[in-house]
């Protein structure tokens, strides 16, 4: 993780103090926005948690949500070969973009199953009447064991006897009812894929 003790090693001088700072969530990867960070406005973010700017046009600080709520919550920082720019990830609380789009990049691109995972996790949170995400999480984590089992096994019969087409389908609703159960136990696909690359990492 980026900390503070590496401000001074940035190339600050390369571009009169600032450097671009590239915004990616957190959970899909998908690319947020691009913004301009001093040596302090780096600083106050680590010091905060929340992704702070250097504006340009007000010539201050600038916490991003600071007047919408629509906060960055950092997660981690990385720094590029030469120094001289910042890549962060975060998640947003509310859309990044001043036009209440997610991203300021209308057509950047996403891991659907890491929108997947945080649609899923807002629907553990607020319980949406009507929802059949809402109905999974009260009908107990014994349920929803027993439906990803069922799906498991329609899987497979699938794989066995079925077209393409249709176990396609029954892997879907696999992974859509694995996602809601791991959620039941304040796990995600994200902590599924961490093993994976641990092991695939291990296995050299």
């Amino acid at each position: 993780m980026f900390d503070a003790a590496r401000l001074a090693e940035l190339a600050w001088d390369k571009q009169d103090g600032l450097l671009p700072a590239i915004v990616q969530d957190a959970r899909d990867l998908r690319v947020l926005m691009l913004g301009y960070m001093n040596r302090e406005a780096l600083a106050e973010t680590l010091a905060s948690g929340k992704v702070t700017f250097y504006s340009r046009s007000k010539q201050r600080l600038w916490t991003k949500g600071e007047s919408s709520g629509h906060v960055l919550a950092l997660q981690a920082i990385d720094v590029d070969c030469d120094n001289d720019t910042v890549l962060i990830q975060a998640i947003p609380h509310g859309p990044t973009c001043h036009l209440q789009r997610a991203s300021c990049f209308p057509d950047a691109p996403a891991d659907f199953l890491g929108e997947l995972d945080a649609l899923v996790q807002s629907r553990h949170e607020q319980r949406p009447e009507g929802s059949y995400t809402t109905r999974l999480f009260e009908s107990g984590t014994k349920r929803m064991a027993q439906k990803v089992g069922e799906e498991g096994v329609e899987t497979a019969i699938a794989a066995l006897a079925e077209s393409d087409e249709l176990l396609l389908g029954e892997s879907a609703d696999l992974i859509f009812h694995l996602t809601v159960l791991l959620r039941s136990r304040g796990l995600s696909l994200r902590d599924v894929k961490d093993v994976l690359r641990e092991r695939h990492a291990q296995a050299g």
